[in-house]
């Protein structure tokens, strides 16, 4: 009954542009995208065809089919899930959070169902995918630790900053850059500086998109060779095929 009336109030007071279709932001729980984008925003069911490692969308005729991509055949993580595509009202509120540190209230319990959907409140810890120091003084926070905090915190899942430390500001992964040139770029990137907290642990990768995996790839394979048992990667959103290269 309040957030009834505290819509049309809100829109006439804090009149806001959706950043997807330029229309009147009409709801405060959409955050920056309105209702028509989110409804026509891909969230995931658990009912998709998807690869069964890294969580690429295979197929939309084939519910339910387990497969594989074969694009992710090298990568050190064992799966990869998302609450859905990188797209409209989910792309838009992904942008909005590298600026601001909220997420929109109407997404919190899609995230929540995502990740206990797909098992990983069983995990021994959460690390949210470190920025590096450089890149975290420039933007005050850590985008992934926002998400990272926020499934902690309502999963009673440990939440772990301590073990894993980016420790070199890496460029921006560019469209059209291949999958070894984003590799190369990331040789190094990582290190674990407290592998007592993760030794034999179940750890869950926290950051906001899936793109290529290479940057996943790369923290599970740390994490793995300095004691964690498993490493599996939970985002915001996953970049369909077409649009990770």
């Amino acid at each position: 009954m309040l957030t009834t009336l505290l819509n049309p109030l809100f829109s006439l007071v804090y009149p806001q542009q959706c950043h997807v279709c330029r229309q009147e932001v009409d709801e405060l729980s959409g955050g920056v995208a309105c209702s028509a984008c989110w409804a026509g925003t891909r969230l995931f069911c658990g009912s998709e065809a998807l690869c069964t490692k890294c969580g690429a969308v295979l197929s939309d005729d084939s519910p339910g089919t387990t497969s594989y991509c074969r694009q992710c055949e090298i990568q050190r993580f064992g799966k990869a899930r998302a609450v859905g595509i990188y797209e409209k009202a989910l792309s838009a509120t992904i942008l909005a959070l590298k600026h601001r540190p909220e997420l929109p209230r109407r997404l919190l319990s899609s995230i929540l169902d995502a990740f206990e959907r797909e098992g990983f409140c069983g995990a021994t810890s959460i690390i949210p995918v470190p920025l590096s120091r450089r890149r975290q003084f420039e933007r005050g926070y850590n985008q992934a630790q926002v998400i990272a905090e926020f499934l902690a915190k309502r999963t009673s899942t440990k939440l772990n900053t301590q073990s894993l430390r980016r420790k070199k500001n890496t460029p921006m992964h560019r469209v059209g850059m291949d999958q070894r040139a984003r590799e190369l770029t990331l040789v190094g990137a990582f290190e674990v500086t407290a592998p007592r907290l993760i030794e034999g642990a179940h750890v869950v990768l926290i950051d906001d998109v899936f793109t290529s995996g290479s940057t996943a790839s790369a923290c599970a394979a740390i994490l793995k060779k300095n004691g964690a048992a498993e490493v599996d990667v939970f985002t915001l959103a996953r970049a369909t095929l077409s649009n990770r290269s």
